[in-house]
């Protein structure tokens, strides 16, 4: 299946009006996809793979805004550093550290946002609060990174409730920081099974993919 433009319309309207940044989640999709939805306006994109994006990076319009929204090993940040937009995933002082590094080396400011834990499943990723408040009071270390604000990934659930209760825990945790007090701070939480619950909740960008491009394709 290659881009939904209808249902691309209809969710960019929505969400327009609603005043939220549309990421739209092309992993494993080909560029020819990601295309058609440049071609109408979209210009937010996200990747989780490092290969995946620095390939289409380099085949498509240098004007769109690249989102590396998975789990980022230190070791791959150097081939994404000279042209990701945000980095959504970061989770430790580690790669913070090396995020930093790898911006000084591009002379570049690279935008960042720190993922809080907030789902019961292990297998999630992210910092708990007290690691969240450590690494804050460390930003003045990394004159490299900016951070723009919080995100977080809600449970794998049919259980709306807990999904509300999650993204809400988050918001909480995103008001009480710093961060709320600059403009535009931004907080991502929501993608195609929960984004209306987690803009409900106070979400202000949404990570898209299989309602705009159909469920994923691996090789």
């Amino acid at each position: 299946m290659s881009a939904n433009i209808e249902q691309y319309q209809r969710i960019s309207s929505e969400l327009v009006a609603a005043n939220v940044t549309l990421v739209a989640v092309s992993k494993t999709k080909p560029a020819e996809d990601i295309k058609t939805l440049y071609d109408i306006g979209q210009r937010d994109f996200g990747e989780n793979y490092v290969q995946e994006l620095v390939d289409k990076q380099s085949v498509l319009p240098i004007d769109i805004r690249w989102h590396f929204i998975g789990h980022l090993q230190s070791n791959k940040v150097k081939y994404i550093a000279p042209f990701v937009h945000l980095i959504h995933g970061v989770d430790s002082l580690k790669l913070l550290k090396e995020i930093n590094k790898q911006a000084a080396k591009n002379n570049r400011i690279i935008d960042c946002l720190l993922q809080v834990h907030i789902a019961t499943e292990e297998t999630k990723f992210g910092m708990d609060e007290q690691e969240l408040k450590d690494t804050i009071e460390q930003l003045s270390n990394f004159p490299n990174v900016r951070i723009r604000g919080l995100m977080g990934m809600a449970s794998f659930t049919d259980d709306q409730e807990k999904v509300r209760s999650e993204f809400r825990s988050l918001h909480n945790i995103f008001k009480q920081s710093a961060m709320i007090h600059q403009p535009s701070a931004i907080l991502s939480m929501g993608m195609s099974g929960d984004y209306t619950i987690a803009i409900e909740e106070g979400s202000n960008m949404v990570r898209i993919g299989s309602l705009l491009f159909g469920a994923r394709v691996y090789s």
